[in-house]
């Protein structure tokens, strides 16, 4: 198990069809991968009909755990990737974790790093 503060859970919400792209941008960041959800919008920017019958756009929501050291380098390669800073494009939000299990292979690797790194 983490300590913590270690890790953050970074939540962005977007259009279907570009939770990949994402990833893609978290990952080119040093994220290690991410979940993608599906979901629908409510938001002011989804209330959109055709022929009197509203439509319920569908989201993808892709969550990634991440080192709280690199989080600022995500967010700003997944705003980029799918330009976040405009209108309707989609949300993005970070939450910090108290504990996250299930991830081995991933802090053995971060150990390993550090202990090359510090010459041990």
């Amino acid at each position: 198990m983490s300590s913590e503060g270690d890790f953050l859970l970074v939540v962005t919400i977007v259009k279907k069809g570009w939770g990949d792209e994402v990833v893609k941008a978290s990952r080119k960041a040093g994220a290690q991968g991410g979940t993608i959800l599906y979901g629908r919008g409510t938001g002011i920017h989804e209330n959109k009909s055709i022929l009197g019958l509203m439509i319920e756009p569908e989201k993808e929501i892709v969550l990634t755990i991440t080192e709280s050291c690199i989080a600022d380098n995500i967010l700003k390669s997944i705003t980029e990737a799918v330009k976040l800073d405009e209108p309707g494009t989609g949300v993005g939000f970070i939450v910090p974790l108290e504990k996250v299990f299930g991830i081995t292979r991933y802090f053995c690797e971060m150990q390993d790093r550090s202990q090359k790194s510090s010459g041990s």
